[in-house]
């Protein structure tokens, strides 16, 4: 099941980046701000419903416990937010889901996860083809501020975020890895084999929860801005999602993770296609060979998991 999981992930969060594109105002300082805030509410009330109906018998204390993973997913997150609002999505996500390679990397040096060669043959091929997209994208941004199209132009700051998401990102799917990896040595408390991914789940939740909170106090209070939930509609279809794909997430990754994280972080093709469908971006040739490869490469997981 952990190959379903990670497919439907996939999915919602390729689907998350294209309104959170939609969502993202160049011009408003507190845009990526705002993401969070709204992200966090959605899975506060995600967590709280996971919590009444599910007998999960959770221990709050889980927060702490799970806390260096729920605090590197935050932060990656809001970095992704606000490099966003300049960056075109077919640039931004391809570099930030690189991740996934050094998630495989990490889980094998020091966790000592094992793959069958099928499965190792899959996770190079989305790994390089996820690189080389960013590749071909870069190039193509490059071309376009050499010649007239300034919307193209990007700062250092901005093209550092996907960078730094990256290797943020990577650090929470790591640890995630270690958290889920194994029921009987989870450090989670009071957790059982069916319930212990919904308690990491809501103990990520409700930690983005608190973040947010604290952001509106920040912004309302502080910054004195208005925040009007009905001009967050974009922002809500995006945490909808969002949250829908960390709810089969923690799934996937106790499933297999460390063949998993490199499936799911080729989530940036979903978001690069629907990008050119509604935002009217152009794939090139090369792109479109580099997008076959990426499915290509989840079709060999599936087929892998099915012969193990």
């Amino acid at each position: 099941m952990w190959f379903i999981y990670a497919l439907i992930t996939t999915l919602a969060w390729g689907t998350t980046d294209l309104f959170y594109k939609i969502g993202a105002e160049e011009e408003d300082s507190h845009s990526h701000l705002k993401t969070a805030i709204m992200v966090g509410l959605v899975m506060g009330t995600h967590a709280f419903y996971l919590l009444l109906t599910k007998n999960l018998n959770y221990n709050f204390y889980n927060i702490i416990v799970y806390l260096p993973v729920s605090l590197m997913y935050i932060l990656s997150m809001t970095v992704g937010y606000y490099g966003i609002r300049y960056l075109e999505i077919s640039i931004a996500s391809p570099i930030q889901n690189t991740s996934g390679a050094i998630v495989s990397i990490l889980s094998f040096i020091i966790l000592g996860q094992k793959m069958t060669t099928l499965s190792t043959i899959g996770v190079i091929i989305i790994c390089i083809s996820v690189v080389a997209l960013g590749v071909l994208e870069k190039k193509k941004q490059d071309e376009y501020e050499l010649k007239y199209d300034k919307k193209y132009k990007i700062g250092f700051m901005a093209f550092l975020m996907p960078i730094l998401y990256c290797i943020i990102d990577a650090l929470g799917t790591f640890f995630d890895a270690y958290y889920l990896d194994d029921f009987s040595k989870t450090p989670l408390i009071g957790t059982t084999e069916e319930t212990f991914e919904n308690i990491a789940n809501v103990s990520y939740e409700l930690t983005f929860l608190i973040f947010a909170i604290v952001l509106l106090f920040y912004l309302t209070v502080v910054k004195k801005e208005k925040f009007v939930l009905k001009q967050q509609k974009s922002r809500l279809f995006a945490s909808l999602f969002e949250t829908f794909g960390q709810s089969t997430y923690v799934f996937a990754m106790s499933g297999h993770g460390i063949v998993a994280a490199p499936m799911i972080a080729a989530y940036s093709i979903v978001s690069v296609i629907l990008s050119r469908i509604f935002i009217k971006e152009k794939l090139t040739k090369s792109q479109y060979f580099v997008v076959a490869m990426v499915i290509l490469g989840i079709i060999i997981l599936g087929i892998a998991e099915g012969m193990s």
